[in-house]
Formats: C-alpha cells, structure tokens, sequence
C-alpha cells in the first residue's frame, strides 16, 4: 500500500473520532497523475449534497497539461463511492453531533485509488497550543539528550 498524499494539518486541527475507506470517482488520467504524486488535500473537505458525498477542493494536476480536456478543473468536486448505509451514517453523525468529515489521505489497494476519511471535533485554540508546546518540550528533550552524549 502507497500513500500518494496526507493530510498533515487536518491530525493538527482536529480530533478524530471514526475513520472511513472510501472510493473515488477519477478519470483515466486522474488516476495516472495521482499514481505520479501529483494530489493536494491541503485545503480540501468532504460535503454531503442529495444523500451523496463528495471531495471539495482536492487539486489533481494534470499527468500531460497538453492532452487534458480543456475544460478540466483540477480541483473539481469528486463522488466518493460509499455503501448507502455507511453514508446514511456519516451524515446523521455530522449533523446530529455536529461533526465535521475531512479527507485524511489518499492510498492505493491493489489497483484501487482510496481515500481515507474521517469523522473530526475542531479543536479549540488552547489545546492546538498545548500541542505546540509539548512538541517543543520533546525537542528540546531530544537535543539536551543528543548533546549529552
């Protein structure tokens, strides 16, 4: 299993409650751009539209700029293929408990594209901090040890 793209900021700015595989709906050249590493999920989130739920602003750069479509938008919104009862699952929970659904990553299985998802809280601003400063304490930890000896 390859990683193609994480979403570092989304484990910074949120706690995550419940994880998800889901599949996504690419076309052909998509997917070769993705298997290239060329995906961005900074900035993206997960949105339910008509009992379906889709990918906002994941950017996919073309795999040859000079035979994509002309129309193509690399940050299109993109169906996520879920079974109907997990989706009728994700959305109660995002509505009911007031939750939020975040991309995570993005991975091959076998010669499937997934795309992990989660069910997140926004973290609020003190605990981002104390975040911060235990990740300073342990550095600074780790340094005084590698300068000892």
């Amino acid at each position: 299993m390859r990683i193609f793209a994480k979403n570092r900021k989304a484990f910074f700015d949120y706690q995550i409650i419940e994880k998800y595989e889901a599949g996504i709906e690419l076309f052909g050249f998509e997917v070769k751009s993705i298997k290239n590493g060329k995906i961005s999920l900074r900035g993206s989130f997960v949105i339910e539209s008509r009992g379906e739920i889709y990918l906002l602003n994941a950017s996919i750069s073309p795999y040859q700029p000079k035979n994509t479509p002309k129309e193509y938008e690399p940050t299109r919104r993109r169906k996520l293929l879920l079974k109907k009862k997990e989706i009728n699952t994700l959305i109660g929970k995002s509505k009911q408990q007031g939750l939020t659904l975040i991309p995570l990553r993005v991975y091959n299985k076998g010669y499937k594209i997934k795309i992990e998802i989660a069910l997140a809280k926004s973290k609020k601003k003190f605990q981002k901090k104390e975040k911060k400063k235990e990740r300073d304490i342990k550095r600074e930890m780790e340094r005084e040890t590698k300068e000892n000896l």
